[in-house]
């Protein structure tokens, strides 16, 4: 099973969404591969301390005879499998999207489930991989949008992604991130998800300090802090996210 995982703005927490599910099914049992498909701003390798390593998912996208497990790093404090991206500007020039669906699509023997970090908005860059991909997850912040308009900037974001899901025959899921607003008002946004567009909401994600805290440290705060209200959710999110993918009983 290949996951990618989409947001329509930066900031959203995207990255931080895949590192933690990610994270979530390897603490779980399952072998999971976290792909950087973020092409050409690259920062999953960031929540994994895995920012300077000699081998790119950019390194096999530009070498097509460089063995794909070469740019794959387990890191030991979550059991993840990695590929992370390189940040270097010399690396992304002239990558190309067909690429990385064919790396996927060889990976997918040896990684039964893979969760992919997507570029922000619509994107085009890896367009040519979602036909690798069975399921996608939409993140959604709601921070910094007044309730008044959520609605609008859910037809901005969630539709059109969704959108783009639906071409590829892809099941689509959303997670809201950074969540500050009262129990009431998150219902009232749930429902305008699950009942108006008819997609689940796999997790509610409260604002924490604990986030970027593990970002900077380089362990996803399910692990670096297990007990912190946004560890405890994305555990939530996990389970929710492993019964859409694999059903009640679960597949290894």
């Amino acid at each position: 099973m290949a996951v990618i995982v989409v947001t329509g703005r930066g900031g959203a927490g995207k990255t931080t969404t895949t590192a933690n599910l990610s994270t979530y099914f390897a603490q779980s049992g399952y072998r999971v591969l976290a792909i950087d498909g973020d092409l050409y701003l690259p920062n999953l390798g960031l929540h994994f301390a895995l920012d300077n390593v000699k081998y790119t998912l950019h390194s096999i996208v530009k070498n097509p005879n460089m063995d794909p497990e070469w740019a794959i790093y387990r890191h030991e404090q979550t059991g993840v499998y990695v590929m992370p991206g390189s940040p270097r500007l010399e690396d992304v020039l002239g990558v190309s999207g067909q690429r990385l669906k064919d790396i996927i699509e060889h990976l997918k023997y040896k990684y039964p489930l893979i969760f992919v970090d997507s570029p922000t908005g619509i994107p085009f860059d890896t367009l040519p991989a979602f036909e690798s991909f069975n399921y996608q997850i939409i993140v959604v912040e709601v921070e910094r949008s007044p309730i008044y308009s959520f609605e609008t900037m859910v037809e901005n974001e969630v539709l059109k992604l969704k959108a783009l899901g639906d071409k590829f025959k892809l099941e689509v899921g959303v997670v809201i991130n950074k969540v500050r607003e009262a129990a009431d008002v998150m219902d009232k946004i749930v429902e305008v998800i699950e009942e108006d567009i008819g997609v689940p909401v796999l997790g509610v994600i409260p604002f924490d300090d604990s986030v970027p805290e593990s970002i900077n440290i380089g362990i996803p705060v399910l692990v670096y802090k297990p007990r912190s209200d946004a560890a405890l959710a994305f555990k939530e999110a996990g389970q929710l996210t492993e019964e859409w993918i694999f059903g009640s009983s679960g597949r290894k």
